[in-house]
């Protein structure tokens, strides 16, 4: 069936309101955002409609994906519950996958409306990691919104996409489902400091046909949470864990944390597996990085580490993020006896450069492909849509990637080095095997704002110009 709109924004009056007069407000930028978002991995721009609450007069839009944007005037606004009411209904058995809810701000479970509790959210505002500080982005290309706002702006755009491309297919969501055999997968909801590394994990996951797992929002009480997480483990052939330094929310009714119990109570599957003689393997990564830790959570860690029975059927990793992602990988083709990753054996180096460093960079580019390797570059000439596909088709089939860094600032060497992060929710299908951000004599970077991405910086020597790159290029032969 045709839609007259693919994507309806329904919002609070005051959600849009501007901070300062003359600036568009908070949804008129996220409705450009995520057109933006939609329009590259569509190949085509939908038309995407907002609807305010005092704009809303009863009956439902000929719309094919709807997205709720939560906020306390949100809840508090009859109107805007009536829509999602009247949405449901007209929507019937599909609501739940066309129906997105998006947190402007934080709202608990009991307080948000009942059609929408138990969907998967989408948190697009400002949590300070060390305060816990809550604040709506008003700088949308600061470290933290890359972190944070365009990670998740990234994930809905990919999963109204996919039910785009499922509702123009004609397939509902159980024939859709279908067209993968591959195996369910447990990923635990983590603490807030790892929300941005689990996005990317499952969304790799998804890409290559799996079903992740849990799907809907986690409840709030111990009892009825641990109910669900035993159901999903059931469903799950493999469950991970990520742990970092924050020990995560305590569920009410409980002493432990969210991120403790799901670990607590994959243990416990795994002894009844291995009772049974089923098949169930668990991965857990630490973070290697846990200087910021509470003793709480160095105290969970230690457990983890130790007790026999919190390591039961556990592999456990205290790696960088991308080794683990690499053993990650190896663990689910073992489970599927085929490899489900393609091997990286390509010769294309990425060579993300800006228009001002043309000149610098050609030198650079020179030596890659003296040294035997195909060169992606970035164009600057014609649509701006255009360019951004272009660039994004590199990210999905580059081996390599180096960032230059000549006159731009330390921001646009941020912004490129996020792409290389969300290159698997672009439909990257492999993983990269070296990257590093090359600077010129007098540029200026902090390499430790790097290492977590296992981006190495390379420093040009005024002295010995391209000795590093070099080095950097017979590492990559390696």
């Amino acid at each position: 069936m045709p839609f007259d709109i693919d994507v309806l924004i329904v919002y609070a009056d005051r959600d849009n309101e501007p901070a300062h007069a003359g600036e568009p407000g908070w949804v008129t930028q996220f409705r450009k955002f995520l057109e933006l978002m939609l329009t590259q991995v569509l190949g085509e721009k939908p038309n995407v409609q907002l609807k305010s609450e005092s704009s809303l007069r009863g009956g439902v839009d000929n719309a094919a994906v709807w997205v709720a944007l939560l906020s306390q005037d949100f809840v508090q606004s009859g109107r805007c519950l009536d829509h999602i009411e009247a949405v449901f209904k007209h929507a019937g058995t599909e609501a739940r996958s066309r129906v997105f809810k998006v947190f402007k701000t934080p709202l608990n479970v009991q307080d948000q409306p009942p059609r929408l509790r138990e969907l998967l959210g989408y948190e697009m505002y400002q949590l300070d990691p060390d305060s816990g500080e809550i604040r709506e982005y008003t700088d949308y290309f600061s470290t933290e919104a890359e972190r944070q706002y365009w990670m998740k702006m990234v994930d809905l755009a990919y999963d109204i996409y996919e039910t785009l491309l499922r509702l123009r297919n004609s397939t509902s969501p159980t024939e859709s489902k279908n067209l993968y055999k591959r195996k369910t997968i447990y990923l635990a909801e983590t603490a807030h400091d790892l929300s941005v590394q689990r996005n990317i994990i499952k969304r790799e996951l998804q890409r290559h046909g799996y079903t992740v797992l849990p799907n809907q929002t986690l409840p709030g009480s111990v009892q009825e949470l641990e109910r669900l997480v035993r159901r999903d483990l059931d469903e799950s052939a493999l469950s991970i864990h990520l742990i970092g330094n924050a020990y995560g929310e305590i569920p009410e009714g409980s002493d432990r944390s969210l991120v403790d119990i799901q670990n607590k109570l994959a243990a416990e599957k795994s002894l009844q597996t291995k009772e049974h003689a089923q098949a169930f393997t668990r991965l857990i990564w630490i973070s290697p990085h846990l200087a910021h830790a509470s003793e709480k959570q160095k105290g969970f860690i230690e457990t983890i580490k130790r007790d026999v029975e919190a390591q039961e059927g556990a592999e456990i990793l205290q790696t960088p993020l991308e080794d683990f992602k690499n053993i990650m990988r190896e663990e689910l083709e073992e489970a599927g006896g085929k490899r489900v990753f393609a091997e990286t054996s390509g010769r294309s180096i990425y060579f993300m450069h800006d228009k001002v460093d043309h000149r610098e960079a050609k030198p650079l580019i020179d030596v890659i492909r003296q040294s035997g390797f195909e060169v992606l570059v970035p164009s600057f000439e014609g649509d701006l849509l255009d360019l951004r596909q272009q660039h994004i088709d590199h990210l999905c089939n580059l081996d390599g990637a180096i960032i230059y860094q000549g006159k731009v600032n330390e921001q646009w060497v941020r912004m490129k080095a996020l792409d290389l992060l969300k290159a698997p929710g672009f439909g990257r299908r492999k993983p990269i095997v070296a990257k590093a951000i090359v600077t010129a004599p007098g540029a200026s970077l902090d390499p430790a704002g790097f290492k977590s991405q296992n981006l190495q910086v390379i420093e040009e020597d005024a002295n010995r110009p391209l000795e590093s790159l070099k080095n950097f290029l017979l590492e990559f032969n390696a």
